[in-house]
């Protein structure tokens, strides 16, 4: 048993560096194809739709609950990286990469979900630590094609595309392996679509899913605009970054904070650690203008630093609160339709500050992502304890 937990967070970790391997070359691809500034949406975005769609069906059909989970992990990594791999083709054109990531999002849905169900199979009590490291490891997984390219800035942004797929490769085989069926897995006996609708009949569970939801308006907009971000302040004060390393570190940052929440989720509430960060992650969106504006690059980056723990700290509590909240058969299924909606949540963030960047001052540009930590505060307020932990 003591081996499960760092298996299983090292194999998400691996998987999801397919992530944002996308986002870590774009400047490469902007630069060869002629792309456009709104391709960094539409690029991110197009994993996110295949996520959604991947996580609906996945949940519709009950697939985790119904087949061996680290089954469905391996099998869903293989073909991501498969996905993957198609950005190293040569004469791509814009619409089929946006295919090609597209379809490592989708098969994306039976890797992140598909961990935090096997974690739940193992650990009842101490769910919140196995899944704070859990969610940690997501966060470095989607920071780490960002690291490697910080570190592969002389050779071709290709081999960014390799190794992250042969990351993802050995994470599915780990999972496989090494990870058998927990011990409190239920197994599903028949497929159930009416699974999809009847989790949200439970009030507990419909209220940390909506907090949930708030955090996810924040999250992924963030993440995919750090680059854009750190590039507009250093033209406006003449500032050079090493762009890819510091978005690397903002973003994994977040799985430190992960981590941490998680170790401390045994003394202090999953409930009460995700109001202190969604607040938090909140107040930074509003006073992102006045630190943009600030001459100082290290207060900047500080700033940032401190902003990328805390927007990530109460995603683990989240799936917590929502894993308690369901039968133990139907885990797997409610797990995947909050982070299917959730996603969805992220398209239209990402979209309207690709919109937005062209028109507000780029000092401005996070301004908008308020409105998710705003959303989420006010659900999880409305009852003053989600569940006794």
């Amino acid at each position: 048993m003591k081996r499960i937990l760092p298996v299983i967070v090292i194999s998400q970790f691996l998987c999801t560096s397919l992530w944002f391997a996308g986002n870590a070359v774009l400047p490469e691809l902007a630069s060869e194809m002629a792309l456009n500034d709104q391709y960094l949406g539409h690029l991110t975005s197009a994993v996110q739709i295949g996520f959604i769609v991947g996580t609906l069906l996945f949940a519709i059909f009950t697939l985790a609950d119904k087949f061996p989970p680290s089954r469905i992990f391996f099998i869903s990594s293989l073909i991501a990286s498969g996905f993957n791999l198609v950005l190293s083709l040569e004469g791509l054109s814009p619409e089929f990469m946006l295919f090609s990531r597209f379809g490592t999002g989708f098969f994306l849905a039976g890797i992140y979900p598909v961990g935090m169900k096997i974690a739940s199979d193992y650990y009842q009590k101490g769910l919140g630590k196995s899944l704070g490291l859990l969610v940690g490891a997501l966060v470095l997984g989607t920071a780490f094609p960002h690291f490697i390219r910080s570190f592969t800035g002389g050779l071709d942004w290709q081999v960014v595309v390799y190794a992250t797929s042969l990351l993802a490769i050995l994470g599915g085989s780990f999972m496989i392996i090494l990870v058998p069926d927990g011990p409190f897995r239920t197994k599903s006996q028949s497929f159930d679509f009416t699974v999809f609708f009847r989790v949200f009949q439970g009030d507990r569970f419909r209220q940390a899913a909506f907090g949930y939801f708030g955090h996810m308006w924040e999250l992924y907009a963030f993440w995919a605009f750090v680059p854009v971000f750190l590039t507009a302040y250093g033209n406006s004060h003449q500032i050079k970054f090493d762009l890819s390393f510091w978005s690397f570190v903002i973003i994994a940052i977040g799985g430190v904070s992960c981590g941490l929440g998680g170790l401390i989720s045994s003394r202090v509430r999953p409930l009460d650690i995700s109001k202190t960060a969604l607040s938090l992650s909140g107040i930074c969106c509003l006073l992102s203008p006045l630190f943009f504006l600030q001459p100082y690059a290290w207060v900047l980056l500080c700033f940032m630093l401190f902003w990328g723990m805390v927007v990530t700290a109460d995603s683990p509590m989240f799936s917590t609160l929502i894993a308690q909240n369901v039968p133990p058969h139907q885990k797997g299924t409610a797990l995947t339709i909050v982070n299917s909606l959730g996603f969805a949540i992220t398209i239209f963030s990402i979209q309207l500050l690709n919109w937005s960047q062209n028109l507000l001052s780029p000092g401005f540009l996070f301004l908008p992502l308020a409105l998710g930590p705003a959303f989420g505060i006010y659900h999880i307020f409305r009852h003053i304890v989600l569940i006794k932990n």
